[in-house]
């Protein structure tokens, strides 16, 4: 595989790296997302491919969607649309992928991001790594997996209260609820990571398959009706004044302020 901007691809000893690359925080746009997509798909494809790894570069995994794309598409009635075609299917792909996949989280992981982070099956964090809700900040609500994957993973308490509050979570923070597996610092993440991809790879892959298609179908049975129902609540947050609000403060740069309607 090439290099398809803005993610950077690096396959080794049965390991296919893709890295976000998009300064300065690694934002999505449909485009990326749409790569991205399609980048899975040759991996789930390839035999050559027994591992997968997601990280970012720059210091940052990805704040989520672009706001400033969402802003210029202009017709919340599209929300659920635009779901359907993108995180969605990212999501559905990263938990069917039988293949190890394992999250690099190099930095804040929010909204999107975090939702992408999540459906990853293994995450290691450097100690600059956040998780942070994201959505609630701009007057909408959960999607990419998040309303299923973060009150697995937390527990229902602490998943509201990221949502409510909207405060990142930090790389200790995130080991200690069990969001992630490990916390290194941030120069050794990268060979962490590609140390325990590399040691996947090498391992029994098919029986990893069949484990993630067992876990899967006794935990996450659930996983394509919560992605659609997502969809539909962020078409309903989509058409609301506090979502408008959110994204004319966010780039005007000033604390929004919300009205609750």
């Amino acid at each position: 595989m090439t290099n398809v901007e803005p993610l950077h691809l690096e396959q080794r000893e049965g390991v296919q790296v893709i890295r976000f690359h998009r300064p300065p925080a690694n934002a999505f746009t449909i485009e990326m997302v749409t790569a991205l997509r399609d980048v899975l798909r040759d991996a789930a494809r390839d035999d050559v491919v027994r591992c997968v790894v997601l990280t970012g570069s720059e210091g940052y995994f990805s704040t989520g969607h672009d706001v400033r794309e969402i802003a210029e598409h202009g017709d919340p009635g599209s929300y659920r649309h635009h779901l359907r075609r993108t995180y969605n299917r990212v999501v559905q792909q990263l938990r069917e992928i039988e293949k190890p996949v394992i999250g690099g989280i190099n930095g804040p992981a929010v909204g999107a991001g975090l939702g992408i982070a999540l459906a990853t099956d293994i995450r290691l964090a450097s100690e600059s790594a956040q998780f942070r809700f994201g959505f609630t900040g701009i007057g909408l609500t959960a999607d990419s997996g998040i309303s299923l994957s973060l009150p697995l993973l937390v527990g229902m308490s602490r998943a509201l209260e990221m949502a409510f509050i909207n405060q990142p979570l930090s790389a200790g923070e995130a080991l200690s609820c069990g969001l992630v597996s490990s916390v290194v610092t941030d120069d050794d993440l990268t060979d962490v990571v590609l140390e325990m991809a590399t040691s996947l790879a090498a391992g029994p892959t098919r029986a990893f398959g069949l484990t993630k298609r067992a876990f899967n179908h006794a935990i996450q049975p659930l996983l394509k009706d919560a992605l659609d129902y997502e969809a539909y609540l962020q078409e309903i947050a989509s058409r609301t004044q506090d979502h408008k609000e959110g994204l004319v403060a966010f780039a005007e740069k000033r604390p929004p302020q919300f009205r609750g309607r």
